[in-house]
């Protein structure tokens, strides 16, 4: 017999109180008309429950070693935790960017009412 500890994968606990379930999640486009097929996209696919579209903002960013500056629309999306994987592979190839801006941020506090409208909008 082997006197080696065996790993097991732990269990997969339930969501604690408290816990975020909510997120907001922001991505650009170069063009507004790129941001709105994003948002719509998002929605159309019940990836999100509401889509924000605010611009254009400048960017100044690095890209291959050179400092960029670009005019870009912001696009904020509001999903749960558990979309949030099907959200991020569908904005990865929806974009047109190399290397897309999506960042999620959790809602650590809200109405409840809204929050179950999330939660009801991006339900299968």
């Amino acid at each position: 017999m082997d006197d080696e500890p065996t790993t097991q994968p732990a269990p997969t606990a339930p969501p604690v109180p408290g816990t975020p379930t909510a997120l907001t999640v922001l991505t650009t486009a170069d063009a507004e008309g790129k941001a709105r097929e994003l948002a719509y996209g998002a929605i159309r696919a019940r990836l999100a429950a509401c889509a924000q579209i605010t611009g254009p903002v400048t960017s100044v960013y690095r890209w291959e070693d050179e400092i960029e500056t670009a005019q870009e629309w912001q696009v904020l999306l509001k999903t749960t935790a558990a979309r949030y994987a099907a959200l991020e592979a569908w904005l990865t190839e929806a974009h047109d960017y190399d290397t897309p801006e999506i960042i999620a941020t959790p809602v650590v506090r809200g109405s409840a009412a809204y929050l179950e409208w999330v939660e009801r909008e991006t339900t299968d």
